[in-house]
């Protein structure tokens, strides 16, 4: 058994596409009748898929960073670094070619649609911005774990500052990073905050992964921690509000969705490691391994990249509770079956991305 292998990341990222997956096949299908926040398990059905974009960023910012500490340690930092870049790139280079609508544009017909920002472009900057900050703690694990951690506070406490930002001001391609507007699924600001998040704890994984009773201390503290985050941390932030006489404390803690969300991922985290052994079937570590490539594949079938005729237009929502279930179980199963047997462009495309971006060194 490879015990630099952290197991449980590849099963957490295979538990955070399939919720994705499900997640959006109902919510794009299903029949607004029946979309009642009344309803006990429409309500916690709308819970769980909430909790999905947050673990996927922060095990996006774990994988990365602890992969990158690990090849320092081989002398590889800097080609880690490099094809961190060329990552990054490449997921936003993809996130905006998802969304163009060729025949639209073969037709005549433009718009901007395309450049509305989704997961995919936030976790390709965000993983630039780790390698920023890496570079900036001059490679330091320790400054870089404190940079890491008092960025993701800082975003995660302000955000009331930035909760309806829009600067017309600027150019439509870069304000679509920080608002939701013109039509971004994610902005930049919160959302790097989970994925520096995960960084941080990468390198707590990085420095003690190898301690005899490790597992069951950071188990320990992903559920006191994740339980304080849930339940406590609007009143934490109250009780520093009056304390310091801070308006924005006290505005953070009135919608506090960011660090009890968090509090979820961490909860989590501690189910899928502590479950590691029993979970670690090949089948699952390879679903967790096609991230992507079933993230594209589902997209072009429900919302129709480039050709515009997905599951969202033929079908629009009209499915009834049972039919959802059963369509999402069915969807799930053909996604993940063409990104084992089929999807190779998304490696070719990375290699070829790769081989520009040295020649570009050179």
């Amino acid at each position: 058994m490879d015990i630099k292998r952290l197991y449980f990341i590849d099963i957490i990222r295979a538990f955070a596409i399939l919720m994705m997956l499900q997640g959006h096949f109902i919510d794009t299908l299903l029949a607004n009748s029946y979309r009642d926040l009344n309803d006990p398990t429409y309500s916690l059905w709308s819970y769980f898929r909430g909790i999905t974009a947050p673990t996927f960023f922060t095990i996006s910012g774990l994988i990365f960073t602890y992969l990158l500490l690990n090849s320092k340690e081989k002398g590889l930092e800097k080609e880690r670094m490099i094809k961190g870049i060329t990552r990054g790139g490449f997921l936003i280079a993809i996130g905006y070619l998802l969304r163009v609508p060729l025949f639209s544009w073969l037709t005549g017909t433009f718009n901007t649609s395309f450049l509305a920002i989704d997961v995919l472009q936030i976790i390709g900057l965000s993983l630039i911005l780790i390698i920023s900050f890496y570079f900036i703690s001059n490679k330091k694990t320790i400054l870089f774990s404190i940079i890491t951690f008092i960025f993701g506070i800082t975003i995660f406490i302000t955000e009331p500052l930035y909760r309806s930002l829009n600067i017309t001001a600027i150019p439509l391609f870069i304000n679509n990073y920080i608002s939701k507007s013109n039509g971004s699924i994610f902005t930049i600001i919160p959302w790097s905050g989970f994925v520096c998040f995960g960084a941080f704890l990468a390198t707590i994984f990085h420095k003690n992964v190898f301690k005899k009773s490790f597992k069951k201390i950071i188990i320990t503290f992903f559920i006191c921690f994740g339980f304080i985050l849930i339940f406590c941390s609007s009143k934490i932030l109250v009780y520093f509000s009056k304390l310091t006489d801070s308006q924005l404390l006290m505005d953070a803690a009135s919608y506090n969705y960011l660090f009890t969300r968090f509090g979820n991922v961490l909860l989590i985290f501690a189910f899928f490691f502590s479950l590691e052994k029993y979970l670690k079937s090949s089948l699952i570590l390879k679903i967790g391994q096609k991230t992507l490539s079933i993230y594209v594949i589902h997209f072009i079938i429900i919302y129709g990249s480039f050709t515009g005729l997905g599951l969202k237009k033929i079908i629009g929502k009209s499915l009834n509770p049972t039919e959802a279930i059963i369509g999402a179980i069915l969807f799930l199963i053909v996604v993940c079956l063409l990104s084992f047997y089929y999807a190779k462009t998304n490696t070719f495309l990375y290699l070829k991305l790769r081989k520009v971006f040295n020649k570009i060194k050179k």
